[in-house]
């Protein structure tokens, strides 16, 4: 075996090992089962209630416009958003064990053992935003797996079948999963940015539950005004509503844009943040 292939196998095995690390120190935390029993909780909420909702449009097509109009009364709408239920505090969840991540090592006092056992602190962060991806991974196969029963029995019911031979609904189940991936990486990057374990879950927490309504209410009011509903449409830009735009999104969907146009954005939001995390990382004094 050459100098070269051994210098890659034990790189291979250090990264490994060093993304198994960090995999360890959110698992032996309390807030991390906290955030997951929360997830579970928050789903199966979701769940009754995109049943209900579903329910009622099928029941009563005139209320949301009539089957002709589509939209909401569409059952691939609703297939995709039970499929995905539990998405928004489940983004929420993955995003704080991401903030987590980072911010415990300061409030640990771990920081400077962490990178002087890793010199490289593009390697530190790097492996954070891995290992954090494959915690977002976990949070959308467990919440998909507990969809996956009950929404095919209601659908059955409702004389859809399961509607996951429809290719859009497959899609909306697989964006979910880059949803969840995207929001983790957000997460790690606010940690970077802000170091006080505190501020930096209460601040992301505020804007994400209380900005993202506070910002479309800004927006719906701002189309009424100017009497143009598509400027209702550029709420898309807050990446909480990318996220909602490219699972169950569409142009039948009244102020959503297609959903390939929330994917690009919340893209774009993930490899800034991404960059961000490690630039703020390598400058600033870790001590």
């Amino acid at each position: 075996m050459s100098t070269t292939t051994v210098a890659a196998t034990r790189d291979g095995r250090s990264a490994f090992r060093l993304i198994r690390s960090e995999l360890t120190k959110i698992r032996t935390t309390n807030t991390w089962w906290f955030l997951a029993l929360g997830a579970l909780g928050w789903t199966l909420l979701s769940l009754a209630f995109n049943m209900w909702f579903a329910h009622s449009a099928f029941s009563n097509p005139e209320m949301f416009g009539g089957e002709e109009a589509g939209g909401f009364t569409s059952p691939e709408f609703h297939a995709g958003n039970l499929y995905t239920s539990g998405q928004y505090l489940g983004l929420l969840f993955v995003m704080l064990i991401g903030i987590l991540m980072v911010t415990n090592e300061f409030f640990h006092q771990t920081a400077t053992v962490t990178f002087l056992t890793t010199p490289h602190r593009t390697v530190v962060i790097a492996n954070k935003l891995i290992a954090a991806v494959l915690i977002g991974v976990v949070f959308w196969a467990v919440t998909t797996l507990l969809n996956l029963g009950p929404v095919a029995y209601f659908l059955n019911a409702e004389d859809l079948g399961t509607m996951l031979g429809d290719g859009s609904v497959r899609r909306t189940i697989l964006l979910n999963l880059v949803a969840y991936a995207v929001w983790s990486i957000f997460g790690v990057a606010i940690g970077t940015l802000i170091r006080s374990q505190l501020a930096a879950t209460v601040i992301s927490t505020v804007l994400y539950v209380i900005g993202t309504q506070v910002a479309g209410l800004i927006f719906t009011l701002l189309a009424i005004w100017l009497e143009n509903e598509s400027v209702a449409e550029w709420q898309v830009i807050i990446p909480s509503v990318a996220s909602q735009v490219m699972t169950t999104g569409g142009e039948d969907i009244p102020g959503t844009p297609e959903w390939w146009v929330g994917a690009l954005i919340l893209l774009g939001y993930a490899v800034v943040a991404g960059v961000a995390g490690v630039l703020i990382t390598r400058r600033r004094d870790i001590s």
